[in-house]
């Protein structure tokens, strides 16, 4: 498949969250990502807003849904969001209610491993639970409390090859990569890319990153459409 580029909006005002996306929209990105932090702030309203602006294009809304699957799930998708993210650590009931919201309202349903012992066999329950996609997922607390403990940062793509030979759905990583890793992704059988803090965000203050976003993004977007998977 044709390599996706998302840019995650981990941003906590809507007004800015929308100066970025139709920046992002210019450059070239496939997807937009209505980040937690954006939900967290803006809510519903916040996808709405990004679905009345940017018609026909996919939103991916970042719930890291726990419990409540369902109502969370059809919540979403009726304000617009088109994929929904539930987390491998919630319980297999919970994955399976937003994976029948899904069916029911439309929407694509992501399932995120991020905190589980092993996440490879955490990306394959995801599939088995009938998710469409899998986000193999180092959390930002995670790496930055093990870098200040002066140890290794762990990253996605440690084990990206292993997630992506598991499963049969498309996989996304995310966690911390350098925009060259980013880029990369589709070299490990990744075809979802995922921009965001840090590379187009500013990680610390969740605000867009200074300098020349547009032309920087456009670029990354060219060569990230030139792998084929």
């Amino acid at each position: 498949m044709k390599p996706i580029v998302q840019i995650s909006l981990d941003l906590t005002n809507i007004d800015e969250a929308l100066e970025t996306a139709a920046l992002a929209m210019r450059a070239g990105v496939d997807w937009l990502e209505a980040g937690t932090p954006l939900i967290l702030a803006e809510g519903l309203h916040g996808v709405k807003k990004l679905r009345e602006a940017f018609p026909g294009v996919p939103i991916v809304a970042d719930l890291k849904t726990m419990d409540g699957g369902y109502l969370e799930a059809e919540m979403m998708a009726k304000a617009g969001a088109t994929h929904v993210v539930v987390m491998a650590r919630a319980h297999e009931e919970t994955i399976k209610c937003v994976v029948q919201a899904g069916q029911d309202f439309g929407a694509k349903v992501m399932g995120d491993n991020l905190g589980c012992p092993d996440m490879v066999a955490a990306a394959k329950w995801l599939e088995d639970l009938g998710c469409d996609y899998v986000i193999h997922h180092i959390g930002y607390d995670e790496r930055r409390g093990i870098a200040a403990r002066g140890e290794r940062m762990p990253s996605p793509l440690d084990q990206l090859k292993e997630v992506v030979q598991a499963v049969k759905i498309p996989v996304q990583a995310v966690g911390g990569l350098t925009l060259e890793q980013a880029i990369r992704c589709p070299e490990y059988g990744a075809p979802l890319v995922v921009l965001g803090a840090p590379l187009t965000i500013d990680a610390d203050a969740f605000k867009t990153a200074d300098g020349d976003l547009e032309s920087s993004l456009r670029l990354i977007c060219q060569k990230i459409h030139e792998y084929e998977i």
